[in-house]
């Protein structure tokens, strides 16, 4: 669904981001937020990464839940039935359903490699036709990563 069209829903998932990084030992190395998905490249300064992720994906979830139910979202009966559909197929949820179950971890063994996956995620919002070039887009490390100013702070690859 393209819930983060709203940006309400896009600033939960930046201030849970930051929150990460100052209180859970989160590294945000690039990052990008699309309409329906975003994708990180993470790292920990402590061991627990997957519990980081799994904290952020509960908050965020709920977070954005609770913004759903207020006045002015003309989706709200529609996303929120597609969520409960999902959760009925999922035993770890009981109500709503909204991030997949899944993350896709993989570890940068290589500088190409690493490059690769880099240029991936700012590439999304060009791939989308939102924007002609990565760092035109807010919701992108590939600002940083061009010397402008970003929404996030990042921690270089």
């Amino acid at each position: 669904m393209d819930v983060f069209t709203r940006k309400s829903y896009r600033d939960i998932l930046i201030e849970s981001l930051l929150h990460c990084r100052n209180k859970k030992g989160l590294n945000i190395h690039a990052f990008v937020i699309m309409s329906h998905h975003m994708h990180c490249i993470l790292s920990s300064n402590i061991a627990d990464l997957s519990g980081t992720v799994r904290d952020f994906k509960t908050h965020t979830s709920k977070a954005i839940i609770a913004e759903m139910q207020l006045p002015g979202e003309s989706r709200k009966e529609w996303m929120l039935g597609q969520m409960k559909y999902y959760a009925k197929t999922n035993k770890r949820n009981s109500e709503h359903q909204f991030w997949t179950q899944e993350n896709h971890p993989m570890e940068l063994f290589s500088n190409k490699f690493k490059d690769q996956k880099l240029d991936y995620i700012h590439q999304n919002p060009v791939r989308a036709g939102i924007v002609d070039e990565p760092w035109e887009y807010i919701y992108s490390s590939a600002r940083a990563y061009s010397d402008m100013k970003c929404i996030l702070e990042i921690d270089y690859l």
